[in-house]
């Protein structure tokens, strides 16, 4: 939201308003793109085990399919936007939209295990073209008294999306429309995509852009390379052993990331900007959100693995399984929504502390096979997920000025994408460290360590900002 309003502060106060039915008609276009990015950043969660039996690739794959498109995501995101600056947000979400689509098409015809990485490492960047440009394109054609109506509905279609999203992957799996089993749930893009690219070519407004907005190339190659070499030894080493590959590319990985940081020191437009690193309030918020992304991401993929490895339940059954996680997540960010101006920071530790409360209801519940048992510590889970999904970040830029909250809130949303990546990975390499002993073993060894990891971060918590900004909540 703190992008959207900033976006929308940015532009003439002298802009012709556009019919009501036009900005309604926009506002549908943007969230259907934010909802593709949505359904398609889960639905591997569901459909990893199928998929693998089917190309093969085995731990390998089921780990680089979430991480991937998280990866491409996050390293693009900044640098998207300020593309989208620069050569214009309507050609930018074009461009992203269309590719969206082409990458999907790939992933649905995918022969290999490495071609359907590379396609969702191609999904994920484009989508990176796609979401900044619909956050300004919002601010460019909403007048400012009513920006917060367009922005309302986010929450409800997140969350509705967050539920059905699983949903319908895991019943177009189970479905095997036309034989195609899994490759529904990628193909199935073609006729959402496509609608939605059809919509934006014709309602999108024209912007000519701004040829002197600065894009940090080197930046941007640099983390992705850093990330990549990351990921790579982290799940390379996990599935083939810690052979000297895996402990070079983990070395190269943070050789270049320390690269990075010096780049972000010297570059006169930094993906993320030195002065904000000098605010405690960020800074603890920047971290604890990483290891709390990072470690709710791994959890889910693990629980999605239990559910189907574990209990043997079917890609439509462990999407039904999930539901109590969805909904929890779903009620508490709107109860945040309308709560963190009153309790502030203090939801962030609620949050938290509900989190791991949860895990450890769920850890007790490892060798049981029936499904009602699962249903309250899902739903608990979700309860603290959704406490701090919907605040952490917003208290994080509690005292950020008004100049630099659009640049921190991009900063975060790419760091939120990368934590996933990373999370994913190294949960999933416990989980299948593990395996050997049995699923129950491995489903509770992931789930103290992902406990372990939330409770590091509760002392964070007294250094976050005590509120959000004065125009969040509202």
């Amino acid at each position: 939201m703190t992008q959207i309003l900033h976006d929308a502060k940015e532009e003439p106060k002298d802009r012709r308003p556009l019919p009501a039915r036009t900005r309604w008609a926009i506002l549908a276009v943007v969230l259907a793109a934010d909802v593709l990015d949505l359904l398609d950043a889960t639905i591997t969660n569901i459909a990893a085990p199928t998929i693998t039996a089917d190309l093969g690739g085995g731990a390998g794959l089921i780990q680089w399919l979430g991480a991937s498109y998280a990866l491409a995501l996050g390293v693009l995101l900044v640098p998207g936007g300020r593309l989208g600056d620069k050569y214009g947000r309507r050609r930018l979400f074009l461009i992203g939209l269309t590719g969206f689509v082409i990458a999907s098409l790939a992933c649905g015809l995918a022969p290999t295990p490495e071609f359907l990485v590379v396609a969702r490492l191609a999904q994920g960047a484009f989508g990176a073209l796609v979401i900044p440009q619909g956050f300004g394109i919002l601010g460019a054609t909403w007048p400012r008294d009513q920006i917060g109506k367009a922005f309302s509905l986010f929450g409800p279609v997140m969350g509705l999306s967050a539920v059905g999203g699983p949903i319908l992957a895991g019943f177009l799996v189970d479905a095997d429309v036309l034989g195609l089993g899994w490759r529904t749930m990628f193909l199935i893009n073609l006729l959402l995509g496509g609608g939605a690219l059809l919509a934006a070519v014709r309602l999108l407004p024209r912007d000519s852009g701004d040829r002197t907005v600065s894009v940090d190339g080197p930046g941007s190659t640099l983390l992705a390379a850093a990330m990549l070499g990351l990921l790579g030894g982290l799940i390379d080493g996990s599935t083939n052993g810690w052979t000297p590959r895996p402990l070079v590319l983990l070395l190269l990985g943070l050789a270049l990331f320390a690269a990075f940081c010096h780049r972000q020191r010297t570059a006169p437009n930094p993906l993320l900007q030195p002065s904000l690193l000098r605010d405690r309030g960020f800074t603890s918020g920047l971290t604890l959100g990483i290891v709390v992304f990072a470690a709710t991401a791994g959890l889910l993929y693990v629980i999605s693995l239990h559910l189907q490895q574990g209990l043997g339940r079917s890609p439509a059954g462990t999407a039904l399984g999930l539901i109590p996680l969805s909904v929890g997540i779903v009620i508490a960010s709107i109860a945040c929504y309308q709560l963190i101006h009153t309790l502030g920071r203090r939801l962030v530790l609620t949050g938290l502390v509900i989190i791991l409360l949860g895990c450890g209801w769920l850890a007790l519940l490892t060798d049981e096979t029936g499904a009602w048992p699962l249903v309250p510590p899902l739903l608990v889970i979700g309860l603290g997920m959704g406490t701090c999904f919907g605040t952490v970040y917003d208290i994080t830029i509690g005292d950020i000025s008004t100049d630099e909250s659009g640049s921190a809130s991009g900063s975060l949303s790419a760091v939120q994408q990368l934590a996933n990546a990373i999370g994913a990975a190294a949960v999933t390499t416990v989980y299948f460290k593990a395996s050997g002993d049995g699923d129950a073993h491995a489903t509770t060894l992931s789930l103290v360590v992902v406990a372990a990891a939330i409770a590091v971060c509760l002392p964070l918590v007294g250094l976050l900002p005590r509120r959000a900004p004065a125009e969040q909540g509202h």
